[in-house]
């Protein structure tokens, strides 16, 4: 496994995947009251306590029988969120993982920039089943920076989506519940733009660890 975040060879296996969320299953865990409390201003206030469980259900499915490819990995994450998160967080974070797994396919190990390419087919399956944009005050506020700043290094990637997620305070939500509320959601940080910046930051914490 090569060092170097821009060494275009580095490659990695299904167990980094895993830790990966692993990793998010961690944070998600620890920011779930935060999560809630930004969606109690502006959702369902039910946003931190759906993603502790399903992605504490992915970690489960995970460990008890670990894929043997990196797009199994997310293939099932994906599926796993799906059928055990509500609201629409679950068959948004169920969509990027699935779309980004199927764009691995069968390899078994993959580089830093194939995953890049995969969570982006999966950012463009989400704004397309959510019908969003950046700007519209939603998860893709984070993820699309993160997606761009991956193609860099897992640091950009990390740094990126917290920018996108702090960028959302001062906008208008054009999509999902908060819209509702019109210019009433102004000054409150997106909370499905607050979780993907930890996914991204749960990657950059493993790649770190690993030395990727």
């Amino acid at each position: 496994m090569g060092m170097g975040s821009d060494d275009v060879t580095e490659t990695f296996g299904a167990g980094f995947l895993v830790r990966w969320l692993a990793a998010v299953a961690e944070d998600v865990d620890r920011e779930a009251d935060r999560l809630t409390e930004l969606d109690s201003a502006i959702g369902d206030a039910d946003h931190g306590a759906n993603l502790k469980r399903g992605f504490a259900a992915v970690t489960e499915t995970l460990a008890n029988e670990p894929p043997a490819t990196p797009g199994a990995v997310l293939t099932t994450a994906g599926r796993q969120l799906i059928s055990t998160v509500g609201g629409a967080s679950g068959p948004l974070y169920g969509t990027l993982l699935r779309r980004a797994g199927k764009a691995l396919g069968e390899d078994g190990e993959v580089t830093r920039e194939r995953l890049a390419e995969a969570l982006g087919a999966g950012v463009a399956a989400v704004s397309q089943l959510g019908g969003a944009q950046v700007g519209d005050k939603t998860m893709l506020d984070a993820l699309v920076p993160a997606v761009e700043g991956l193609r860099s290094s897992y640091e950009e990637a990390g740094a990126a989506a917290e920018k996108g997620a702090l960028a959302t305070v001062p906008l208008q939500a054009r999509k999902g519940r908060a819209s509702y509320l019109g210019e009433r959601s102004i000054g409150h940080q997106d909370p499905g733009a607050t979780s993907s910046a930890l996914l991204f930051a749960a990657l950059a914490d493993t790649a770190r660890a690993e030395g990727v």
